[in-house]
């Protein structure tokens, strides 16, 4: 296995990194964000037909 930072050969105290230092420029990814899903689309979101609410069926 290769360090996905540096693409050194993994090293087993640190894997799936090679050293403390990838798995810290990792950890600093994540921290700030860098690593993150996008979010839909507000355009996406609004084809999709709403939902009622859990008690709109039934009676009053």
């Amino acid at each position: 296995m290769s360090c996905p930072i540096c693409k050194k050969e993994a090293v087993e105290r640190y894997r799936p990194f090679c050293s403390k230092r990838c798995a810290d420029i990792d950890l600093g990814k994540w921290l700030t964000g860098a690593y993150a899903i996008p979010e839909e689309e507000e355009s996406a979101r609004a084809q999709e037909p709403d939902a009622p609410p859990p008690d709109a069926n039934k009676p009053h």
